[in-house]
Parts: C-alpha cells; structure tokens; sequence
C-alpha cells in the first residue's frame, strides 16, 4: 500500500512536469520524504526527476535555450555542493522539518517575486539575476529535490517565454538531478536508496505512464492551471512534512 502511494505520486508528479515543464519535484518529494524518509526520498526524486526530464527532453528539444541553460546550471553546481552536504549531515527529522520549510520558502518567494514583476511592469534580466537562482535552486534541488521555484521566479522577472522556459528546465532539471544524487552518495560514502530492482522499474513505468497522459493533456489543458494546481498540493505536501518531522522530532526531544 506504502509504495502504491509512491507509484501514484509519480504519475501524477510526470503528468505535471509533462504539461507545465515542472512540477515533478513539487509534487513527489514531500510524498517521498514522509514515506521513506528525508535522505531516501529526495535522492529517489533527482533520480525521478532527471529521467522524467530526460524522458521529455526528445519532445521539446528545439525549444530549449542553451545559453540560459549554461547561465542557471554553472552556479547551480555551487549551491549543489552545499545542499547535498546538508542533506548528508543533517539528522531525519531535522531536516525533514527543513526541507517542508524550504519548499514553503520557494514558493511563497516565487510567487512574491511574481507580484512584484507585476507591480513593477519591466523585464527584470541580468548574469547576476541568473546566478542567483541557478545556485539558490542547486542549493534547494539537492537539499529537497524542489529546485524549481527559484527557476520560475528567474523566469518571471525576465519575462521568459513560457514555451521555451519548459523546454530549458528539462536539460537544467536532469543536470541537477543527476549531479544532486551523486553528490549525495558521495557525501555520505556510497549510500543507495533500498530500493528493489522491480521497484525501480515500476516507478520508471509510472513516469512514462505520466509523460503519455502529460502529452494527452499539453493539448487540451493549460499549463498555467495546472502550475496553480501543482502548488496548492506543493503546499499541502510541505506542510504535511513539516507535521510529519515535529512528530518524529518530539519524542526525542521530550526524551
């Protein structure tokens, strides 16, 4: 029953990335984190993710923006090498409490962000703009598995095509999903999911099974619906993560 939930998460995770261009991390690592733990959880997200990623790349290939991709991923590295550090370091329940907290920040930052591009009615661009949010979401990818946030509201402020902003986060989200997990098992010495090999194979048939009802839906629903839809359930996803950590936190602390 536990792992059908993370079957279901899945789909419901690539069908979201498939339609809106992200959406995979908001919605599984919360879901992943309260029901295998924080570190296992989100390592089985940037895997998730990267091959989700990967999986769309083929379809919106002639979209992607190379030279803003290279602007995002190479601070994102940087801030990869700190997240997966604290991710490798910091006790479960701790740091299932942070990473709720990390995803309620990304979102309510980005949609700030959003009110605030409004407000101010200019294109806001820059190398420093770009750095900022590509090291921020390495940071928040490879503590949490939730880097989109800090992409969007880059995505806002430059006015970025939302056809072509989609399209790029897939090459970015499979580098930093990639480069999140291995920096994870590295930091803590070789440490691997326990995952069984037809659990993996059916989480990989679950995306796939997403990304075909994601090209069903990209043709028939709008991907701004369904961003709004992806962070109402991000937000419940988080706090649940959060409840979920003070619960396990409590009894030690009252120990």
């Amino acid at each position: 029953m536990l792992f059908a939930v993370v079957l279901l998460a899945v789909v419901v995770g690539a069908t979201a990335q498939r339609v809106a261009g992200l959406g995979f991390g908001l919605m599984v690592s919360p879901v992943l984190v309260v029901l295998l733990g924080p570190l296992d959880g989100v390592m089985i997200v940037n895997a998730c993710g990267a091959t989700s990623s990967l999986l769309i790349l083929s379809r919106v290939w002639r979209d992607v923006e190379w030279r803003r991709y290279l602007g995002l991923i190479i601070p994102g590295f940087a801030g990869i090498a700190i997240g997966a550090f604290l991710a490798s370091h910091v006790a479960a329940a701790p740091l299932e409490i942070g990473i709720g907290l990390i995803l309620v920040a990304g979102l309510v930052g980005s949609q700030l962000v959003a009110r605030a591009q409004r407000n101010l009615g200019k294109r806001v661009d820059g190398l420093g703009v770009m750095a900022a949010s590509g090291f921020s979401s390495g940071l928040m990818n490879a503590a949490a598995a939730v880097g989109g946030p800090a992409v969007t509201a880059y995505a806002v402020l430059s006015r970025w095509d939302q056809r072509r902003f989609g399209a790029t986060l897939q090459p970015y989200f499979i580098t930093t999903g990639t480069t999140s997990l291995l920096a994870k098992v590295f930091a803590t010495g070789g440490h691997w999911p326990e995952l069984e090999f037809w659990q993996w194979m059916l989480i990989f048939v679950c995306m796939v099974a997403g990304i075909v009802a994601g090209d069903f839906l990209a043709r028939r629903v709008a991907g701004e619906a369904v961003r709004r839809v992806v962070i109402v359930i991000a937000y419940a996803g988080a706090a649940l993560a959060i409840f979920n950590g003070i619960g396990h936190l409590t009894p030690h602390v009252g120990g």
